[in-house]
């Protein structure tokens, strides 16, 4: 069974485990994008999926996007 979370648990997992600051304040679900500000000022958007297990958590200047293959 797959933990659900909510607003404050993903502000409190994105206060332990980056820089970046979450801005949006409510959660619909996973495939919702999430509007966060990274540590140098810059605003992005991420779902949590990407934020959570893909270690995607600061924004395109500071952690440009991987090439494809």
């Amino acid at each position: 069974m797959s933990k659900r979370w909510n607003i404050q648990e993903i502000r409190e997992f994105v206060e332990k485990n980056s820089d970046s600051k979450l801005l949006t304040k409510e959660f619909q679900g996973f495939s919702q994008k999430l509007e966060f500000e990274c540590a140098c000022g810059n605003k992005f958007e991420k779902n949590f999926k990407k934020f959570k297990n893909n270690h995607q958590r600061k924004c395109d200047v500071c952690q440009p996007p991987k090439e494809s293959r």
